[in-house]
């Protein structure tokens, strides 16, 4: 069976709220990320991170990336830093 080398987490966020509660999002969406690694045995501080926004209506969707292993070695050859 072939092995996992990345996960993503998404959550949808009203475009009107404050920056101070966007930033306190963006914190709890990368401890839970950092969590959900440890738990399935990734150390969270070998994997990079990607972040995407997507704005739908009056929402903006967030999606944090994490990638290990070949997945990172693709992601860091495409944008030319390996």
């Amino acid at each position: 069976m072939a092995q996992h080398t990345q996960a993503h987490l998404t959550r949808k966020v009203e475009k009107f709220r404050s920056e101070a509660y966007k930033e306190q999002k963006r914190e709890q969406m990368e401890y839970y990320m950092g969590a959900k690694l440890l738990e399935v045995g990734v150390d969270p501080n070998s994997v990079i991170y990607r972040w995407a926004k997507e704005v739908k209506g009056n929402e903006e969707e967030w999606t944090i990336s994490a990638y290990w292993g070949e997945s990172k070695d693709k992601i860091l050859q495409e944008e030319g830093q390996l």
